[in-house]
């Protein structure tokens, strides 16, 4: 139950950074999430609406397994682990605070998933 509500927020956070990167990224919300200046959010709009997507196939992804039940272990995992090596490498090739929005959440998702909660 533990996991499956950690892996329900996990999913949420996802669909909140699509959002983010979708429709907000050349706004003020858009420009202080991510420390961004006017100027070069405009001219990384279409990357960033890119990178939205992405965030909404693991969203998606978080979702599906939740929607198989007991059989949505393994998706669960493949997803959550996906995010994981997302954060990580966001964390070391953009900004350190990809590391704790998104690596350490699907790092605690993921110790549910396995202990079973």
């Amino acid at each position: 139950m533990i996991a499956n509500v950690l892996v329900g927020l996990l999913a949420l956070l996802h669909v909140y950074i699509l959002v983010l990167e979708m429709f907000m990224w050349d706004t003020p919300r858009g420009r202080k999430a991510f420390g961004l200046t006017p100027e070069f959010s405009a001219a990384t709009k279409v990357l960033a609406a890119n990178q939205g997507l992405y965030n909404g196939f693991l969203a998606a992804g978080l979702f599906w397994g939740l929607s198989l039940g007991a059989a949505g272990g393994p998706v669960k995992v493949f997803f959550a682990l996906c995010v994981l090596v997302a954060g990580v490498y966001g964390a070391a090739t953009a900004s350190r605070k990809i590391l704790f929005v998104q690596a350490v959440p699907a790092t605690v998702t993921l110790a549910a998933i396995w202990a079973g909660l």
